[in-house]
């Protein structure tokens, strides 16, 4: 009997992917908005139920019985409101507009397509309908081509792809609330040691291992450092999670191209926020889209990097 085998050459191919990089992109806006404020609701209800522990509340206030009551009665009326609040997750509620809730049609919501035929603004209170949208699908199915067109079909591509839609979820989550999931950063730190240890990328498992150790590792030692000189945090621990998450996904010899280029443009940026937009210093800038950029950056021109550093380094 004749065995159909499919041809992943055609499957993995540049115009494939940007196809699919657009639905992937349309669906990682949805991830952008929804995730942070899924989480958030997690936190409150989790709060609403923590407040509720008269025995915990005991413990640390004592015998403050008239406090510990006001406290969990506090408690039971915010898990009352939790109870409350709509459905919300990445499939549920639809997709609709913002500013009045129309409930947008399947042709609305086609990727870029969609955006332009209503000329970004929504088809029945006419607000406007932010730009990213339609610049994270194009983004996405440009960044899925360049993949197929650089490592071409096999087994890295499909490593590669799902790593940038996780990178481009979590940089644009992080710039918009400062919040970089766990669950995008554990997702990515077990797809490269996975990758590594399948022989489907050409790092291997050791090398991963390494990554993730050292990438998790010098960031927590600068930001510990930082905040026994400063008195204050310098880096959240969702940047140390990215950053051996990128050093599993790349090894550990991408780390310093990684950091290095992700500080110089961190910088630079940060220099321009204060001069010319009045940013104020002690507003904490999101280091998590510099180290995504960083990390896809080493991901095309890896090889081409450590050859520029190490001899700049060593000279």
């Amino acid at each position: 009997m004749p065995t159909v085998s499919l041809d992943w050459s055609v499957w993995l191919s540049p115009w494939v992917l940007a196809i699919l990089g657009l639905c992937i992109g349309s669906f990682l806006n949805v991830v952008i908005h929804r995730l942070p404020r899924m989480m958030e609701r997690q936190w409150l209800c989790d709060t609403a139920e923590f407040l509720q522990d008269r025995d915990m509340l005991r413990r640390q206030l004592g015998s403050a019985d008239k406090r510990i009551a006001e406290i969990g009665g506090f408690g039971e009326k915010l898990a009352a409101n939790c109870d409350k609040l709509p459905q919300l997750s990445l499939s549920r509620p639809r997709s609709r507009c913002p500013h009045c809730g129309h409930v947008l049609k399947w042709h609305e919501n086609l990727p870029v397509v969609g955006w332009l035929r209503l000329g970004g603004r929504c088809s029945s209170c006419k607000a406007p309908i932010g730009a990213r949208y339609p610049v994270v699908e194009a983004a996405t199915a440009a960044l899925f081509a360049a993949v197929a067109w650089h490592f071409g079909p096999t087994p890295a591509t499909l490593v590669y792809i799902t790593a940038i839609a996780l990178l481009i979820a979590a940089a644009l989550i992080d710039l918009d609330t400062t919040l970089l999931p766990d669950g995008l950063n554990f997702a990515l730190l077990g797809l490269g040691l996975a990758a590594a240890w399948q022989h489907w990328t050409p790092v291997s498992l050791p090398d991963a291992a390494l990554g993730l150790l050292f990438g998790y590792g010098s960031l927590w030692a600068l930001a510990t450092l930082y905040e026994l000189l400063r008195h204050r945090r310098g880096m959240a621990e969702g940047d140390f999670k990215l950053f051996a998450a990128l050093g599993a996904l790349l090894g550990w010899q991408q780390l310093l191209p990684i950091i290095l280029l992700s500080s110089a443009v961190g910088a630079a940026v940060g220099i321009f926020m204060v001069l010319a937009r009045g940013h104020k210093r002690e507003v904490p800038i999101p280091f998590g889209p510099y180290l995504a950029g960083g990390g896809l950056a080493a991901l095309f021109f890896g090889p081409e990097l450590l050859q520029l550093l190490y001899p700049m380094l060593a000279g």
